[in-house]
């Protein structure tokens, strides 16, 4: 009965929209040119997201453009701390095991059907499905139930407490979807209840969205979102000066300085993410902790970020999150030291070094095949021959989630809390371990700890020891955290720049 009512929910919903569209068309309507934006405002990204559906997101190209399509429950403020979203922050009950969600009233996708709890149920459970092969499967991990009682209401019951549970429920990647529209189709024609629809793609060129006047937290300024794909960063520093573009995010300094005009002003912005090596030791070439650590000391991350990054970041151990940030010191060989790698390599049976593969992408990021490039040189003094593939963005991302490599460099997400940002890497059963390629038992523990507590200090002394575990095994060599920067047309009002260069506020944004 529930979904036969949902379905008749719907078609009187999109009924009315079709009506007050013919009233709009019939001229009953007034006009809504003088709304807070008077054009499209384009943003530029470097590389055609293809993941539209959010639990399968990865690439930072296409988190921007979902960000504006979907809603997740909760949303963040500016210290990326949860906040209410779709539903008021949670009741918890005393044990810490049962989550109470209300959503609030009147919540509509953008094909004007409603959104209730059956949605948020329906997401969960698919998202906790292996089926579905989610990247956000991990934040569920504690989960046992997920109940809608009645239309605005959520229960979600947890098999132990989960200091971390609620910091998921922020992210795009467990964005909210409609329970009966059909998954398949969400990949090419997206549904989602954020403040843009989805109304057009033109393949590696641009994505087109349109304002939703429904968006349950306010009115978007502009009236259209264009996402306009340039992967080369001078051809997009020309499009903001001419004011074909009007809002990019840099990681270069110096294209940030040569984008700044009387035109277009450029933010700085701090950021949670992190620049990394990724080493598989389930790939045979690096099942030697012994070698990673070899690699590990070979390696000056200051002069990584010299060289590739052109000094816009920061030498970073593997927790950016700043209530429980790694010492970026506290590993072996915190400085290049060659004769120690030297003698890793030794202990390894692999004295006169080895032939490594090291992936990067094109596009994704304008530093990757810098950083893979003086990787390569580095490494080459203690007789490592590093042969770097360097990849398509869509290529790249293939091969990355099928774990299908030795190393790679990658730019991954951080996030304010580092369960949510580790445990899919570094837990037996985490959805992203296939990709990590490194886990123990020791691991599997201290991750379990970090969430059994809310107490912070507590939860530091574990994810003290969690950085520790990573470092000393050279699971990863994390390199640095990056300065972006948020380069904007004059003439856009109301632009909110976050950490991470996050989009989330973007909806506030126009053109004037």
């Amino acid at each position: 009965m529930k979904r036969d009512n949902r379905r008749g929910r719907r078609a009187l919903a999109v009924g009315a929209a079709a009506l007050g569209a013919a009233l709009v068309m019939s001229g009953c309507s007034g006009s809504d040119s003088d709304a807070s934006g008077d054009g499209t405002l384009v943003f530029g990204i470097t590389a055609d997201p293809a993941q539209m559906i959010p639990w399968t997101a990865t690439s930072e190209q296409a988190i921007q453009v979902l960000s504006q399509i979907y809603s997740p429950l909760l949303n963040t403020d500016e210290n990326s701390a949860p906040v209410a979203g779709l539903a008021d922050l949670p009741k918890v009950s005393d044990d810490g095991k049962t989550y109470t969600f209300t959503l609030k009233d009147g919540l509509t996708f953008t094909d004007g059907s409603a959104l209730d709890s059956e949605d948020v149920k329906y997401t969960y459970d698919t998202i906790m499905d292996p089926a579905s092969s989610a990247s956000s499967a991990s934040y569920f991990g504690s989960v046992a139930s997920v109940e809608a009682p009645d239309p605005t209401t959520v229960v979600v019951t947890l098999k132990q407490p989960d200091a971390s549970f609620v910091s998921g429920l922020s992210l795009v990647n467990t964005s909210i979807v409609p329970s009966d529209v059909d998954v398949k189709s969400l990949e090419t024609k997206p549904v989602g209840s954020g403040p843009y629809a989805f109304e057009s793609r033109k393949a590696n060129e641009s994505l087109t969205l349109k304002r939703n006047d429904d968006y349950y937290a306010g009115k978007p300024g502009a009236p259209t979102l264009e996402f306009r794909i340039i992967p080369d960063d001078q051809a997009m520093v020309s499009a903001l000066k001419t004011g074909s573009v009007h809002l990019a995010v840099f990681d270069n300094p110096v294209t940030a300085k040569s984008a700044t005009s009387n035109e277009v002003k450029t933010t700085p912005v701090e950021s949670l993410q992190y620049h990394v090596l990724q080493l598989r030791a389930d790939s045979p070439v690096l099942s030697d902790v012994n070698v990673r650590l070899a690699i590990q000391c070979a390696i000056s991350r200051q002069d990584v970020v010299d060289t590739a990054a052109l000094g816009a970041g920061d030498v970073t151990g593997p927790i950016t999150s700043p209530e429980y940030k790694s010492d970026p010191q506290a590993q072996p060989c915190p400085d290049k030291d060659v004769a120690k790698a030297k003698s890793y390599l030794a202990k390894a049976g692999k004295p006169n070094g080895f032939e490594l593969n090291l992936m990067t992408s094109q596009g994704l990021y304008s530093t990757a095949v810098d950083e893979a490039q003086n990787v390569q040189a580095q490494l080459g003094e203690i007789g490592i021959k590093v042969k770097v593939d360097s990849l398509d963005s869509n290529a790249y991302v293939e091969k990355w989630l099928a774990g299908d490599f030795d190393a790679a460099i990658a730019q991954n997400a951080g996030s304010a809390d580092p369960n949510t940002m580790y445990a899919r890497y570094f837990t037996t059963g985490g959805s992203y371990n296939k990709v990590a390629g490194y886990r123990s038992p020791e691991l599997d523990k201290l991750f379990a700890d970090g969430i059994a507590t809310t107490d912070v200090e507590q939860r530091k002394a574990v994810y003290t020891q969690v950085s520790d575990q990573l470092v000393d095994n050279a699971a990863w060599i994390w390199l640095f955290t990056p300065q972006e920067f948020v380069a904007s047309n004059t003439g856009v009002k109301d632009l909110e720049t976050r950490t991470d260069a996050s989009l989330s506020m973007l909806w506030k944004a126009s053109i004037s």
